[in-house]
């Protein structure tokens, strides 16, 4: 019972002061959507991010010459054959699929208009490492794979730009000085990882490259894709082993290539963007011991103000841990005020802002309900010692207070 009168008291004084109890709780309003903004985007940052690195394919290793990775990374070591592809698929186990791959840019033509992409070269375990499906068509035949026939898959973006997003089976497109058929039209997978386009794209079987394309036999990626299930670290040490042996090199010498893991690397990026979230949701929530310092400094005024008030309530025989309930409790309901008002902005405000940078919107409720807690607690730790103040005056000293 005493307890909800001290709460209706609070509610009576909040009330009458509606424009101070207004900006005690700005402070607390700011900072709660703050935090749970700054976290809620972090959080679909961090999807988005293991989203896009997942489309380059499922348990997904990248093999590359050279002792590093990137532009420049080869050192001069020798490329891979596609027989390699072949001796790894029949010589390792936990392997799901293999596929030689060799990439060049190149301006493609059709129906008058002209685009510049990227010429992949490969086989229909291509598709399978990278997590690739047709919208229509058909994949390469073994018989065109060996032979190096004149065919292709194209992605979106190429059918947009060259057939104006409509039917491109059956026609014919030019890559440099020869004329491929259109056999199968990849499906979207939109951006990738790195802010590529992953659909700007024609796939042309691996042969048909070497000889039409580039004039060369280089293979300059592996991609190599494991089962579920399977020891990442054995199937990463048996691939080692492997190519050591069909690359003829010594116990003594380094590894002239290159394993790149794609789980590690969303490890990695999410690892990045996760430490990102906490320090920015950290920056946010100083905010909220600014307003908890701001809701200290009005319900000192309070008191002052009501110095008579509570003088009297102490002098008809109000018990002191009633006082003190009554202003603790209004600190409370102030910055619980708060926290509710702050809540339903950042939830706004993540929603429109999740849209604008193109990242998904995730509803955290443990952040929320955490967020709520602490503006709870912030009202609690900087109402206590002016409540405390309140409930420790002098009746007979309170009752001459002008």
């Amino acid at each position: 019972m005493m307890l909800l009168n001290s709460l209706l008291q609070a509610l009576r004084s909040i009330r009458r002061n509606l424009m101070r109890s207004f900006l005690t709780v700005l402070g607390i309003v700011i900072g709660v959507s703050a935090v749970i903004t700054m976290v809620t985007l972090g959080n679909g940052a961090t999807l988005a991010v293991q989203a896009q690195i997942s489309s380059l394919g499922t348990n997904l290793l990248q093999v590359r010459p050279g002792q590093r990775l990137g532009p420049g990374g080869s050192g001069g070591a020798p490329s891979f054959k596609d027989v390699d592809a072949e001796a790894i698929a029949q010589q390792i186990g936990g392997i799901l699929a293999v596929a030689p791959e060799a990439r060049t840019s190149a301006t493609v033509v059709a129906n008058g208009r002209n685009w510049a992409t990227s010429v992949m070269g490969s086989t229909n375990a291509w598709l399978q490492t990278g997590n690739w499906t047709l919208e229509s068509g058909r994949e390469f035949t073994t018989d065109e794979l060996r032979v190096g026939a004149a065919v292709c898959l194209i992605g979106q973006t190429v059918r947009r730009e060259l057939f104006a997003g409509g039917d491109a089976l059956g026609e014919r497109v030019r890559v440099r000085q020869f004329s491929c058929e259109v056999v199968g039209v990849l499906a979207s997978k939109g951006q990738g990882a790195f802010g590529n386009d992953q659909d700007d794209l024609v796939l042309l079987p691996l042969k048909t490259l070497q000889r039409r394309v580039t004039g060369s036999t280089r293979v300059p990626t592996l991609l190599v894709s494991m089962k579920d299930g399977s020891d990442p670290e054995r199937v990463k040490a048996s691939l080692t082993e492997l190519l050591r042996e069909r690359r003829k090199l010594a116990d003594t010498d380094d590894d002239n290539f290159n394993v790149l893991d794609t789980k590690q690397l969303a490890d990695t990026f999410s690892g990045t963007t996760r430490v990102m979230t906490t320090l920015l949701g950290a920056v946010a929530a100083v905010s909220l011991l600014v307003g908890g310092i701001g809701i200290m400094n009005i319900m000192l005024v309070s008191v002052t103000e009501r110095t008579r008030e509570i003088g009297l309530r102490l002098a008809i025989g109000a018990l002191e841990r009633e006082v003190l309930m009554q202003f603790l409790i209004e600190a409370v309901v102030l910055a619980a005020l708060g926290g509710l008002i702050g809540i339903v902005l950042a939830t706004g405000a993540s929603i429109a802002l999740a849209q604008v940078m193109g990242i998904p919107y995730v509803f955290h409720a443990g952040v929320n309900l955490l967020s709520f807690v602490f503006s709870a607690g912030i009202g609690v730790v900087f109402g206590y010692f002016p409540a405390r103040r309140a409930a420790r005056l002098d009746p007979i000293e309170a009752l001459r207070h002008e």
